[in-house]
């Protein structure tokens, strides 16, 4: 006998897969969104004028890069209620991403700074410009552009990232085809259209990102270095 494929089982499962592709973007987006400004505090903290202060940061980011993120979702949400910080699995799950992210792109920060020459520095320092007005004004709109492509990697290992949540009962992609499969006794079509999402959200994100970059450049009127 021929193996029956069933297509109609596809058909079924369709909108739930959509539904919980839904809940993957919006766990993606929203815990990416935390990661960035997290980034930002995180790499402010490792360049402050106190030590100590730069250290404890500098250590906080290296732990962070080196230890699971699995381990730090069930860090925040299985833990965290112990020291009195009690989080729904949306909030502890957008947290530990948030965090987790944050630290990696505390270092893609770091490139794009270093990215700026250093005449630019000195200029602002000669023209005696204030920390905010040199940062804001002068050396972030220099050193974003540089930080893009770092940025986009990381969105996309958000991307697949997300279905660690699922151990904290976040309802997202993976979890809810695993969930079909087991329901429908067939496991090849919610993990093959649930892994088509995945590529064409991930495709969708970088072209987007690459031509943010694009439009940045141009406005700033950098090189783009890919041509």
């Amino acid at each position: 006998m021929g193996f029956d494929w069933q297509w109609d089982y596809s058909i079924e499962i369709l909108p739930a897969l959509l539904h919980a592709t839904i809940n993957t973007v919006i766990a993606t987006f929203a815990g990416f969104a935390v990661a960035m400004v997290l980034g930002v505090v995180f790499l402010a903290g490792q360049r402050t004028r106190y030590p100590l202060v730069s250290w404890l940061f500098r250590e906080f980011v290296e732990f962070i890069r080196t230890t699971p993120l699995l381990v730090q979702v069930f860090f925040v949400f299985y833990v965290g209620p112990q020291f009195g910080v009690l989080l729904s699995p949306w909030v502890a799950g957008m947290t530990a991403i948030g965090v987790h992210y944050g630290a990696y792109l505390s270092e893609v920060y770091r490139g794009g700074l270093y990215a700026v020459p250093k005449g630019q520095w000195e200029a602002c320092k000669a023209l005696n410009l204030s920390p905010a007005r040199t940062y804001l004004g002068i050396i972030l709109p220099q050193a974003f552009p540089p930080c893009m492509p770092g940025i986009s990697l990381y969105l996309v290992g958000c991307f697949k990232d997300t279905p660690v949540l699922s151990v904290i009962a976040v309802t997202e992609l993976l979890n809810t085809a695993s969930v079909l499969g087991t329901m429908t006794y067939r496991y090849l079509e919610p993990y093959t259209i649930a892994g088509l999402i995945f590529l064409v959200l991930s495709l969708i994100t970088v072209a987007c990102l690459s031509m943010a970059e694009r439009r940045l450049r141009k406005m700033l009127g950098l090189p783009d270095h890919r041509h």
